[in-house]
């Protein structure tokens, strides 16, 4: 098994960050290599460059021997390389047939009986299942996930690059993925996976290549590794793989109830169904569906953000629906909110730790002015106790790493000494040190005696922290399990609107 693309010397810096640093590894024909690092290891930036989108500032890469230069996406998908980004590039209105050919040149008229056979070959011969008339906005994640694949595929990708493909699958979806995969590579295409979930690493690669600091760190055989040993060789110390759930006292009485809530949307389709679950104190009760289930709908709806339609949500007496964050807050009903989008929605991404730690108290400053001495005590005070690596309180949140960036979202909420902690998808994209930073944090409130709802989309993860665990599908609650005693499989199977 020969080199396929030889990457040597690789620098690459962002103002005074250095990213990459002279940096050489290899892909070799007909292999899966996985590639691992922590946050801000410069994982991202590597395969940005080996897809086009960004110039190295020095090094080179060479294919099949012969040195190539990429000035865009373009240049790498015309030299076999094609990329599937975490968030899909599809336009949700159009068909599949066009989106794959979207940005072709070609005559004013195509031919779409010819290019549905294209795409129906490639089905054959790599195992995709997909029909090329049906539009986008009707498939599931993992459909358009495929499509994407294809898409790269079509357009003559030998290697294809998935950042955190597995991210927002289900069991069942991500061993699809995987055949897929590995047809592929049966096919003489070589893959370069991004991900976080080591098992996944196990099960599905090669080899694997980490990252540390922006510098190469090594290359191993998969089967001559472990999932500890990989994770040693990203932090460069020893870590600890092992998801913990503290033990603690659950309250008598339940601290939220929600009753036969419903939520439509603006096309009077419901994303809540009749929702119903109790939340104690002592407790963390997770959430796991498939993308779209109402996970967000859910949240928002509790946090006062959006109107409810129907029924009821109880926080210790108190009716929430129909009150506006603000009167929840005014009711010293302490309960705060971490949102899946951290710097849409969470923070503000061009503000500074401290502005965004005082995003939450304005209102209670005396006068007319903010008390911003006040308010970068507390920043310094989060930035302590949750160890963010920042020059100082004053650093923009953007430029800080997803790990960090999570850390001041969740530190900020949890300072404010809630009852009730919701948060969505805290450890997306994290690394193992940041993950179970996160898990500590939540097991910690948990042991406060705060009723924690998590949304997550790991399951391993679900079932390790989670004292029970609620399975929704289109709005509505499939059951509430015992994560202990209840099989992925089964989970999953749940997700998917089927009975365990």
């Amino acid at each position: 098994m020969g080199n396929y693309i030889e990457l040597k010397n690789i620098s690459k810096t962002f103002g005074i960050v250095q990213a990459n640093e002279n940096i050489s590894l290899d892909i070799r024909n007909g292999e899966i290599l996985a590639l691992l690092g922590e946050n801000g290891s410069g994982k991202s930036t590597l395969v940005n460059i080996l897809a086009g989108i960004y110039a190295p500032d020095s090094g080179s890469i060479f294919i099949n021997g012969e040195e190539k230069f990429f000035t865009s996406p373009r240049d790498a998908i015309k030299n076999g390389i094609g990329m599937v980004h975490q968030h899909f590039k599809l336009v949700n209105v159009m068909s599949v047939l066009e989106n794959i050919t979207l940005g072709e040149k070609k005559p004013f008229f195509i031919n779409r009986k010819e290019i549905a056979e294209k795409i129906n070959n490639l089905e054959r011969k790599y195992g995709f299942s997909i029909d090329p008339f049906r539009k986008i906005y009707t498939m599931s994640v993992s459909e358009k996930q495929t499509v994407e694949i294809i898409k790269m595929l079509y357009h003559g990708a030998r290697l294809l690059i998935l950042d955190e493909p597995t991210a927002v699958l289900t069991p069942q979806e991500t061993n699809r993925l995987f055949a897929i995969l590995r047809r592929m590579k049966e096919q003489g295409c070589s893959v370069i996976i991004i991900t976080h979930k080591l098992n996944e690493v196990m099960e599905i690669s090669d080899r694997v290549s980490v990252l540390r600091k922006g510098k190469y760190a090594g290359t191993v055989e998969t089967s001559k590794t472990s999932a500890h040993e990989l994770a040693e060789l990203m932090v460069g110390g020893d870590v600890s793989l092992e998801v913990v759930r503290a033990e603690a006292q659950r309250s008598a009485a339940p601290l939220l109830t929600v009753k036969e809530l419903c939520i439509n949307n603006e096309n009077n389709i419901p994303t809540l169904d009749h929702m119903s679950f109790n939340l104690y104190g002592g407790e963390i009760l997770g959430v796991a569906g498939i993308v779209g289930s109402g996970q967000k709908e859910l949240c928002e709806a509790i946090a006062g953000l959006i109107r409810v339609d129907s029924g009821s949500i109880i926080f210790d007496e108190e009716e929430l629906v129909g009150m506006s964050p603000l009167n929840i807050k005014k009711k010293g009903l302490r309960m705060s909110f971490i949102p899946e989008d951290r710097l849409g929605m969470g923070l503000v991404a061009g503000m500074d730790i401290t502005d965004n730690v005082l995003l939450k108290t304005y209102d209670e400053s005396d006068g007319l002015f903010v008390d911003r001495a006040n308010g970068k005590k507390r920043a310094e005070l989060i930035v302590s106790n949750y160890d963010i690596s920042t020059p100082s309180v004053n650093h923009i949140v953007k430029k800080l790493s997803g790990g960090n960036i999570q850390k001041v979202l969740l530190g900020r909420e949890i300072e404010m000494h809630p009852r009730v902690l919701v948060t969505a998808y805290p450890f997306r994209g994290l690394d193992v040190g940041a993950s179970n930073t996160i898990y500590n944090m939540l097991n910690e409130q948990k042991c406060k005696g705060v009723a924690v709802l998590l949304i997550g989309e790991d399951l391993d993860v679900l079932r390790g922290l989670c004292d029970r665990l609620m399975i929704i599908h289109n709005g509505k609650v499939m059951d509430i399990i015992d994560p202990r005693t209840v099989s992925k499989d089964s989970i999953g199977i749940m997700m998917m609107g089927g009975k365990e």
